[in-house]
């Protein structure tokens, strides 16, 4: 598929055709004739991130059983959360992986999502791994909490990803804007850990499951350590927000923190719209659900996730019909 082409469709897929048609009437004369299966896909994040992990494991689960539901799927990278809300908003994707804080806010038309109102079609389908907010900073930058970014070199993230919206949020907070630092980057998160070795950063923001691979190459090779986020102001955002909550990274996942780092953080989430055929996430949810011990070996962020968790933490909209049939049939609601 040329690169891109998934991004935008003239008519969403489940408004063309029914996603589950495996035959179609005759062509030449051949009444009955299989047809290449109809493809979904699920926007992630970059290709360094844990979002790309999310979606791809669900895919291969998912492509196990093609032959049997007469569906593919693919999980392309996308610039993030915000990015994937609005794709599958549009119908341009199926499913997207999003935290849980733009997943209330583009459900409810608040904060960035003002302008474009509530998405009532909005669904969940289910959660994964929690996500901290986690602040990683060059040991020579005299970084050791969250306002000696004042002044620094700091990467907030690329504009429609997740993590540069919550970055926005604390910067809101406490009162700051990109003038604020002597730089404010906006790399996506594969490129921040190299300009972080390099100095062209001091700090960079993400919001990511752990262990994560960038982090692990800014902390070991650029003589960098993840640094505590907690004071008066995310105090507040905790308090005013119930998506948030303050979490700790363990110590000792990398080798420059080996002690418990306090930050706050939320949840990914799986995602799509009601208008997406109920049976097309019905085949999604089981692949995953029916194969969670094969789920759970995919990243070290998902070995603690427990189905019981997955279909009610960190879920800012409805379940979607074909979610909810699942999780009842397997006794989860």
């Amino acid at each position: 598929m040329v690169a891109g082409a998934w991004r935008r469709r003239a008519v969403p897929r489940w408004k063309r055709i029914g996603p589950l048609l495996l035959a179609i009437a005759t062509v030449g004369g051949f009444a009955g004739e299989s047809v290449r299966a109809e493809e979904i896909f699920i926007g992630t994040g970059s290709r360094s991130g844990v979002y790309i992990q999310v979606g791809r494991a669900i895919c291969r689960l998912f492509n196990k059983d093609a032959d049997r539901h007469g569906l593919t799927c693919s999980a392309p990278p996308t610039a993030g959360s915000i990015s994937n809300l609005e794709s599958v908003r549009a119908g341009d994707l199926e499913f997207g992986v999003a935290q849980s804080d733009w997943h209330h806010f583009a459900y409810t038309g608040t904060s960035r999502f003002a302008d474009a109102g509530a998405d009532e079609n909005l669904r969940s389908v289910f959660s994964v791994h929690g996500e901290p907010f986690t602040l990683v900073a060059r040991r020579d930058a005299g970084i050791s909490v969250l306002d000696d970014l004042k002044g620094k070199r700091v990467n907030i993230g690329n504009p429609g990803s997740g993590q540069r919206a919550t970055m926005e949020l604390v910067m809101a907070a406490k009162g700051w804007g990109k003038d604020s630092f002597a730089l404010a980057n906006e790399l996506p998160a594969s490129q921040q850990s190299l300009a972080l070795c390099h100095d062209r950063v001091q700090a960079m923001v993400y919001t990511v499951g752990h262990p994560n691979p960038s982090v692990e190459q800014a902390t070991d090779l650029c003589d960098a350590a993840i640094v505590n986020v907690e004071d008066a102001t995310i105090d507040q955002l905790v308090s005013e927000y119930p998506f948030y909550s303050y979490v700790k990274i363990p110590g000792g996942l990398y080798a420059a923190n080996p002690d418990a780092v306090t930050t706050f953080g939320v949840r990914a989430t799986v995602v799509s719209s009601a208008e997406v055929d109920a049976e097309v996430v019905y085949e999604v949810v089981k692949a995953v659900f029916d194969n969670m011990a094969e789920f759970k070996k995919v990243h070290p962020a998902f070995s603690v996730l427990t189905p019981e968790v997955m279909v009610r933490e960190g879920l800012s909209a409805p379940l979607h019909d074909g979610a909810m049939r699942y999780f009842k049939e397997a006794g989860l609601l």
